[in-house]
């Protein structure tokens, strides 16, 4: 090789080293940060469900069905927590906040409720409801209605859940299923119009009969996504079955702000 290709064949050498250096230290080619920020799911509930049923209780069984949510940190969280569960330094950074209520709705204090509606309203954190939670405290001031129902009895065997609105997200990957469910919930329902009714059901009674009713509703609440999904008895595994467990995945990543 003679002197002259050999000069240019090593400033080439040195102007190609110094593009790999300056790639590398730019990033151009590095892979995305394995540490990137993942968002929040906080499931709270106020721990009166049987141990029999829901040995975790329902917001672990509920945990435990959003572990496959790619790149979402879950976390369970109780009225007997420390600060009911929600200090400011989680309610503040969870992107939806899950909450099953039954018997202990008026221990919760009025000053975390407003917390969670301005989070609802004016920051747009998503809320999923769950079965008697539709007399929680949240629930009912996101609403701003009496949300009661028109009955509740425990005369029935199961509950056959249709999807009526297959088009929506919350209804991805689901079909027609019947659960066992020994609570019925009759309509109507005192809410404000739902913006989507995703999934109808009907009660079959003990004596005989039937009872339908809507299962899962949707609204916008301000900035914020509201999910009611009136199934989940706490006698009931309900939360175990695979179509709920979707159905709360599902959920979860359709009340989430976008990003």
């Amino acid at each position: 090789m003679s002197k002259k290709n050999w000069i240019v064949c090593g400033l080439g050498l040195l102007i190609g080293g110094a593009v790999l250096l300056s790639a590398c230290a730019t990033g151009a080619h590095a892979q995305p940060q394995a540490g990137a920020k993942k968002r929040c799911v906080v499931v709270w509930s106020e721990g009166t469900a049987p141990k029999r049923v829901y040995p975790k209780d329902i917001n672990g069984a509920v945990a435990e069905s959003l572990a496959p949510l790619k790149d979402w940190e879950v976390v369970t969280a109780s009225i007997t927590d420390p600060e009911q569960g929600l200090p400011d330094a989680l309610l503040n950074r969870a992107d939806v906040l899950i909450w099953w209520g039954h018997k202990r709705h008026d221990l919760v204090k009025d000053e975390l409720v407003a917390k969670i509606v301005k989070r609802v309203k004016e920051d747009g954190m998503g809320f999923i409801s769950l079965h008697s939670s539709h007399f929680a405290k949240p629930n009912k001031a996101l609403m701003g209605t009496a949300c009661s129902w028109g009955a509740y009895k425990g005369d029935s065997t199961t509950l056959d859940v249709t999807v009526k609105d297959p088009s929506h997200p919350i209804a991805k990957g689901i079909k027609d299923f019947t659960i066992n469910h020994s609570e019925r919930y009759s309509e109507p329902y005192a809410v404000p119009d739902p913006k989507s009714v995703v999934f109808e059901g009907v009660h079959t009674l003990k004596a005989g009969g039937k009872d339908p009713s809507r299962i899962g509703l949707c609204w916008q609440v301000g900035k914020g996504k509201f999910f009611y999904f009136q199934a989940g008895h706490e006698t009931n595994p309900v939360f175990m079955d695979k179509n709920v467990q979707q159905i709360m995945r599902n959920a979860v990543e359709w009340a989430a702000p976008v990003q």
